[in-house]
């Protein structure tokens, strides 16, 4: 029965763990492409001209959810249990 709580209260705590982490990996990038477009040339931007700002925000955001980065946090699913389990093992192997 401690096995059973230990996995779901586990996977609830990873699972909490990977929505923070897809959230704050989301914003930085939003700033990173929000600081990208600023640093654009003046000459080519007009003022007040955000529907484009938000089209190029958007577009980069769409790639980054397709992208390899965005696959590496399901990562957080694997790599704790492994390293639960490597522990359990070495400690039940002596």
């Amino acid at each position: 029965m401690g096995l059973i709580r230990l996995i779901v209260l586990g996977f609830i705590g990873l699972s909490v763990l990977y929505f923070l982490i897809s959230i704050y990996s989301r914003s930085i990038r939003r700033e990173k492409l929000e600081k990208a477009w600023d640093a654009k040339d003046a000459n080519l931007q007009k003022e007040g001209d955000m529907g484009t700002r938000d089209a190029y925000i958007e577009d980069g955001l769409a790639e980054y959810e397709s992208g390899f980065r965005k696959k590496l946090i399901v990562l957080v699913y694997v790599i704790p249990p492994l390293f639960v389990a490597v522990i359990l093992y070495l400690t039940n192997a002596q």
